[in-house]
């Protein structure tokens, strides 16, 4: 494994991290067993991941929570999050420190090292900023938690605009924010910001579905050129990005690649991926710590998709349904 500096935090992170929401949840959406899940949690520390991401509408936490079970605490990397909306409705700050207190609890710490309020929208910056963050460092103050962090909300949000509204205000020290190769605008927008301040950075969305499901990066090219956001050359290209894979130094698959491009971007701290298939998680990791892709291939993926801005941006149900009870 390899680690780097969770921006001026001080963490030591592992740069690939264990991303417990999206649509596995640790395989809890696709119907493993609470075993089966820990078991995967296990098996990437196993592989030198210290990084574990989660939150309270993934309700995956008390899965981490047993899976660390035996785990010293100073070898693990926790981060999770609260909701400051719950559709249409603004979460108090005392609602959101309540859910500060729940992850403890199931996480079965006394600390979580980075505390994130979770997909921010622009209309709940305010609100975020001046109400949740004042209550959140006195919860920070009595030792609940290390580091403030943010993530944005990509479905609504393509262009980052609320984390470019908020950067300026230097209240958060990590921040997640969407980026792959086909939705790259972070790279211009969000990330020489983030190392000129130091703020850590994680990465979400590397791959999705969009890489993942068979025939849906073609139809999705193909919709794309129809639409005049892509060159014409791609109309029937059976598959558009073949041209990263097996040659010398090329990608071993689409998705390899997709790991591989976001690992080697300027300014990325850790890659996030989730699973729940125990084959998956060897293979994720061992993309993240291969090379970079060949600078050829880069340049293409740039020049071919740079300013695309909103594509596979897909949200799993976790994010825009409230919890189970």
């Amino acid at each position: 494994m390899e680690y780097t500096s969770l921006g001026k935090t001080g963490l030591q992170v592992s740069v690939a991290g264990l991303g417990c929401g999206g649509f596995s949840r640790l395989g809890q959406g696709t119907g493993s067993s609470v075993a089966e899940s820990v078991a995967i949690v296990r098996q990437a520390l196993d592989l030198g991941v210290n990084f574990i991401d989660t939150a309270a509408d993934y309700r995956t936490e008390a899965i981490v929570g047993q899976a660390l079970e035996e785990v010293r605490r100073d070898d693990v990397v926790l981060s999770t999050k609260a909701a400051v909306a719950a559709g249409d409705n603004q979460r108090s700050a005392a609602d959101v420190v309540a859910s500060l207190d729940q992850s403890l609890t199931d996480l079965r710490v006394d600390c979580i090292d980075v505390f994130h309020l979770h997909g921010v929208q622009t209309r709940d910056l305010h609100h975020a900023c001046d109400t949740i963050v004042p209550a959140l460092l006195r919860e920070r103050d009595k030792g609940k938690f290390r580091f403030l962090g943010i993530t944005e909300y990509p479905t609504v949000d393509p262009t980052h605009e609320s984390l470019m509204q908020v950067l300026p205000r230097d209240l958060f020290e990590v921040i997640m924010v969407a980026y792959h190769m086909l939705h790259q605008s972070a790279r211009r927008a969000i990330l020489p910001q983030t190392q000129d301040k130091g703020i850590g950075v994680l990465i979400m969305f590397a791959v999705r579905l969009l890489f993942s499901q068979p025939g849906r990066l073609q139809r999705i090219v193909g919709e794309l050129v129809a639409a005049g956001r892509l060159p014409k050359a791609l109309q029937n290209e059976a598959d558009p990005l073949g041209f990263l894979l097996p040659r010398e130094g090329g990608a071993r698959s689409v998705i390899d690649a997709a790991y591989r491009y976001c690992r080697h971007t300027s300014g990325t701290d850790v890659i996030l991926f989730g699973t729940g298939d125990a084959n998956h998680v060897e293979a994720n990791v061992e993309s993240i710590l291969s090379p970079p892709l060949p600078a050829a291939h880069v340049q293409k993926v740039e020049s071919l998709f740079g300013m695309l801005t909103d594509v596979g941006l897909d949200i799993p149900a976790a994010l825009t349904s409230p919890p189970a009870p």
